[in-house]
């Protein structure tokens, strides 16, 4: 990921330093196992641990004779271990190695991602708070359709992102496995409680059967999570650029001093970070097809899986550790103008409260199909420009025969939509172990 969108706690995890590091951990480990087995000497695992070293560099250069990153890797440890050297990596092969270290990397990715989710629900939390009875319109289709708040907006968005805590968490799970069973996965080589050992040792659980890699299953619903997650950063990223249109403005980014919109334009204040979100989302959706299309390897293994997964991996994980993170500041920073949500509540001149009149009607006595043609009729009208809707009521025979004035207002009394604000918020907003996700 290029570093525009890269912030570093995330990028260090993709690092070569850290890739390397966690593979001399899973050796080493596992020689401490194998010592313990009387596999190897005791002073050999010693000596890893006490001489081990390795430089980036170095391996590089190894590798362009090799060929092989893994062998490369352990030419170099070679070099600073000495002879006991010859016990390091003793019945293991390559993809124990790499499939170890990958799910360690993404368990520490997923470790920060948790941590960008916790910052968004309580900015989200705090805001829908601010807002739970900030009258405003809902919309359905983009077209007015009956007031809602915008903290309940803000509520919505916050369910879905507990919804996707707790899948991450389930992914986090699912890929934190260590595979330590040799060639195509048999143990011939080497004793399951060296793969127990080491497991523990990086916080992982065994995986209970590998071929020659750790069933790729597992990445896959690892980042199908993250592109769930990313969808629901669009989502919010969507409705804060509609909210901004200059037709709308009922909320808008945060513009800071000396900000600049448009090279050519001095007026423009442009939702540039929600637009920019919605680009990061497909980035990090991008990487779930092929973590599917990576399930399905050749007998034991083969690694098709490999270069695609060294591209994604790293670039699916940074790109969304960067959106959370900038989403959290955009929702933090959101300028939200009431006065504009009650002013589009009037714009349609109380059509938004058709259902109302149209329920009253049918509780009065009219047939649905009746009070739908009432309703409808005069609803055409004002959409015609052709008066109020509420004038227009009140002049309908029909709609007097059965409702007074006095019923007709209260079928417009906005307060109405506030009565079960407080059942939603209580519900999205439960105390850990309640079904809030958090």
């Amino acid at each position: 990921m290029i570093p525009r969108y890269s912030r570093p706690e995330m990028t260090k995890i993709w690092e070569p330093e850290n890739r390397f590091r966690i593979w001399f951990e899973i050796e080493a480990h596992a020689c401490d196992a194998q010592a313990e087995l009387g596999v190897i000497p005791k002073a050999a695992a010693e000596a890893v641990w006490q001489r081990g070293r390795f430089e980036v560099a170095r391996i590089d250069e190894i590798e362009a004779t090799t060929k092989h990153d893994v062998i490369a890797f352990l030419t170099n440890l070679a070099e600073h271990v000495g002879e006991e050297a010859r016990f390091v990596h003793q019945g293991m092969t390559s993809s124990d190695v790499l499939d170890t270290c990958l799910a360690v990397q993404l368990t520490q990715a997923a470790d920060l991602l948790l941590a960008d989710l916790d910052r968004l629900l309580a900015a989200l939390e705090a805001r829908a708070r601010e807002h739970k009875e900030t009258l405003c319109l809902g919309r359905s289709h983009g077209i007015h359709a009956e007031p809602t708040t915008f903290g309940l907006k803000l509520a919505g968005h916050y369910a879905a992102f507990a919804r996707n805590r707790e899948r991450l968490e389930a992914a986090r799970r699912e890929v934190a496995t260590c595979a330590i069973s040799g060639a195509v996965g048999t143990f011939a080589t080497i004793d399951p409680a060296v793969e127990a050992h080491v497991a523990e040792k990086l916080g992982l659980a065994v995986e209970p059967v590998s071929t020659q890699v750790i069933p790729r299953d597992r990445h896959a619903a690892y980042f199908a999570a993250l592109g769930i997650v990313a969808s629901s950063v669009e989502a919010l990223a969507v409705e804060v650029r509609h909210l901004q249109r200059s037709e709308v403005r009922e909320a808008e980014e945060y513009f800071a001093p000396g900000q600049k919109g448009s090279s050519a334009m001095p007026h423009k204040r442009n939702p540039i970070l929600s637009e920019n979100l919605t680009g990061l989302a497909r980035v990090v959706r991008a990487a779930v097809v092929p973590a599917l299309e990576n399930v399905a390897l050749w007998h034991e293994r083969d690694i098709s899986h490999s270069s695609v997964e060294r591209v994604f991996a790293p670039d699916s994980t940074i790109a969304l550790d960067f959106a959370l993170h900038r989403l959290a500041g955009v929702v933090e920073k959101l300028l939200v103008y009431p006065e504009a949500m009650a002013r589009n509540l009037d714009q349609l001149g109380g059509l938004i409260h058709s259902q109302r009149v149209l329920l009253a009607l049918t509780q009065a006595g009219v047939s649905r199909e009746a009070a739908y043609r009432i309703v409808q009729d005069k609803a055409m009208a004002v959409w015609a420009g052709e008066g109020d809707f509420l004038a227009l009521l009140k002049d309908d025979p029909e709609v007097v025969a059965k409702l007074s004035g006095e019923a007709l207002e209260a079928c417009f009394d906005m307060a109405e939509h506030l009565r079960h604000v407080d059942t939603v918020f209580a519900r999205v907003f439960a105390k850990p172990g309640a079904g809030s996700g958090r």
